[in-house]
């Protein structure tokens, strides 16, 4: 759905987007991370036809938004990470507005717009004035809004900026409904850990580069490496303590994949560099070895953390490219 060849865009001697190239799947929801003046809202205008590029070419399905940005925006639908203010406009006639803009009126706009306010939950508020809504709901009309002529894709820019956890569960669930409906989603966001349970692929920018991408479980497996293995047994032989940990330790370490193998007071603490399925064949060979496992589990890493170190923890505060 959306191919990036080789973008680049330069603000005088500002290099905002460097050679970026990223290839995103119909029906996929792909999320975009990276400090604030990495690039990511660049990329997005370039991608919708708002920005001109410098170099390179970006293609929405096939068609190329800096030759035909036009063309595109049919594709495309956008929400940006402010609302502009319409203090004499009803949610219908907001949504009415719009819809003229895409030669959509009458019956046909009436529908539409039932059918995409019930999609965000916002029946109820057809008839209030826009400026009166909450900024989650004016973020949910806003995704409505960008949904009108029923893009292909659909680009938000930090959607749940500002927003409290009840209206960014709200949003959340929105965005996960549009996935299931087969659209193509581009997100960018700070709040990492929501990224992690709608995206199904990410991409972490920094400084105008796309420096790791791909499935989630993909780059965090990649990139966090060995993660330990928390293993409590019981011992329900005549040999001591002591003696039971020396037995683990040994059969352990004769396992691949086991580097380390220390003991706190309850539990052994498992140096392991293997996949999941490899420290599953790990817990299958202890148990097979008449060891009487009480638990055992593999510490989880969470989007946020791989954020700090794939980028080295720049907290970089610059204003957005």
């Amino acid at each position: 759905m959306l191919e990036i060849q080789n973008l680049t865009k330069r603000y005088g001697k500002f290099l905002a987007v460097n050679e970026l190239n990223l290839h995103v799947g119909k029906g996929e929801i792909f999320g975009f991370v990276g400090p604030n003046g990495a690039g990511k809202t660049t990329t997005m205008r370039v991608v919708c036809g708002l920005l001109k590029a410098t170099s390179g070419d970006v293609f929405v399905d096939g068609i190329s938004a800096i030759k035909s940005p036009s063309s595109i925006k049919r594709k495309v639908g956008y929400v940006p990470d402010f609302f502009g203010v319409y203090d004499n406009l009803k949610v219908t006639e907001y949504m009415e507005f719009y819809g003229s803009l895409y030669g959509i009126e009458g019956s046909d706009m009436e529908t539409i717009t039932d059918g995409l306010l019930e999609l965000v939950n916002l029946t109820d508020k057809k008839d209030f004035y826009v400026d009166t809504l909450s900024r989650g709901m004016k973020q949910r009309l806003c995704v409505a809004r960008a949904l009108i002529h029923d893009p292909e894709l659909l680009v938000l820019d930090e959607p749940n900026s500002g927003l409290d956890p009840r209206a960014r569960f709200e949003m959340k669930e929105v965005l996960k409904n549009l996935g299931s409906m087969g659209k193509t989603i581009i997100i960018s966001s700070h709040i990492l850990p929501e990224l992690a349970e709608m995206c199904s692929s990410i991409g972490i920018m920094e400084k105008g580069r796309l420096i790791a991408s791909g499935k989630v479980e993909e780059i965090m497996e990649k990139s966090f490496g060995s993660r330990p293995i928390h293993i409590k047994t019981f011992n329900d032989s005549q040999a001591s303590e002591e003696e039971a940990h020396d037995n683990l330790n040994r059969l352990l370490m004769e396992q691949p994949n086991v580097k380390r193998v220390s003991f706190t007071e309850d539990e052994a603490v498992v140096t392991f560099t293997g996949s999941e399925e490899e420290s599953a064949k790990l817990l299958k060979c202890l148990v097979s070895s008449g060891m009487l496992i009480s638990d055992f589990y593999r510490e989880k890493e969470d989007l946020e953390s791989l954020f700090l170190e794939i980028t080295g923890g720049d907290g970089n505060e610059e204003k957005e490219a």
